[in-house]
């Protein structure tokens, strides 16, 4: 248990970002489990359009450490390629 008074306030700012990454995590999850569901469904148009969402999701997650900036462009690249590939 912390004794000092900045430990215990290193444990409460700490509590409060581990909500907001987690939060910013599982938007990035969600949207791109979401993309590839309507990719299983061969439903491209659908798939087209969340894709800025989960270009969003994953930049704003890179943008606040959340994952890492090479994290989110082979995220990103991945997601594109598999657009791309059930277009054609």
């Amino acid at each position: 248990m912390a004794i000092t008074t900045s430990a215990k306030k290193a444990i409460r700012s700490s509590g409060k970002k581990r909500v907001f990454n987690l939060r910013r995590k599982n938007a990035l999850q969600d949207t791109a489990k979401a993309l590839s569901k309507k990719l299983a469904a061969k439903d491209t148009k659908a798939a087209e359009a969340l894709l800025p969402a989960a270009y969003k999701a994953i930049d704003k997650a890179a943008k606040r450490g959340v994952i890492k900036a090479n994290t989110a462009a082979r995220k990103k690249s991945r997601l594109a390629l598999a657009v791309g590939k059930a277009k054609a």
